[in-house]
């Protein structure tokens, strides 16, 4: 008899209990983190960060549950300028001989729209949030938010792997995290573009979490 009532009370917590997200890792061969500045008012000057670690996670249902994790590698920054990719690793800018990462940790997620993430991906506009968190660089953390767009999710054609893919902007100022050097003919604003595609390990053709 209590074998039977242990079954009951472990059937019914399991049944009420709400499933985690999914945990994605980056298909870092399509997703890419750049960053633009102003250089003297002339134009936008564009680098971007090759190196990082991290993950996310995705309800495609309750984005509200999701998550983000990402740690990047500053001494791969590359301006296409090998001289000012010099520079930006020194003291005055990342400092990469005192300080090897950023990061950045998400800790809520708002204004979900426009009928829930998991919309109608052509829907005007798409589906987006705001994606708040700690960005913590030169050893500073500030608020941070990225406001994302969900591009799609599904099997990808040709790999066969579970695929969701988001395109975000940010912005920062960089002088909140004690990197003054050159301003203001150098911009303090620091905008932030990345596109992002996702692999989730757990849905795949023959899983019996994929989709129908």
């Amino acid at each position: 008899m209590l074998k039977k009532i242990v079954i009951v009370f472990s059937l019914l917590f399991a049944t009420g209990a709400s499933a985690a997200p999914d945990r994605y890792v980056f298909d870092k061969d399509h997703t890419h983190i750049f960053f633009y500045v102003s250089h003297l008012g002339y134009s936008q000057m564009w680098g971007r960060i090759k190196e990082y670690d991290g993950y996310f996670t995705f309800d495609e249902k309750e984005p509200e549950k999701s998550e983000v994790d990402v740690t990047l590698k500053p001494q791969s920054v590359d301006t296409d300028v090998p001289a000012l990719n010099k520079e930006l690793l020194g003291e005055k800018f990342f400092n990469v001989a005192k300080f090897q990462t950023i990061h950045f940790k998400s800790e809520k997620i708002i204004n979900i729209g426009p009928a829930g993430i998991a919309g109608n991906p052509n829907a005007l506009p798409p589906p987006h949030g705001d994606v708040i968190g700690d960005l913590t660089m030169l050893g500073v953390t500030k608020p941070f938010v990225l406001h994302v767009i969900y591009n799609k999710s599904g099997i990808h054609p040709y790999t066969n792997n579970y695929i969701a893919g988001f395109t975000a902007d940010g912005v920062m100022k960089r002088s909140d995290f004690g990197m003054n050097a050159y301003l203001p003919d150098v911009g303090d604003e620091v905008h932030i573009h990345i596109e992002a595609e996702g692999i989730d390990p757990l849905k795949h053709p023959g899983n019996s979490k994929t989709p129908h």
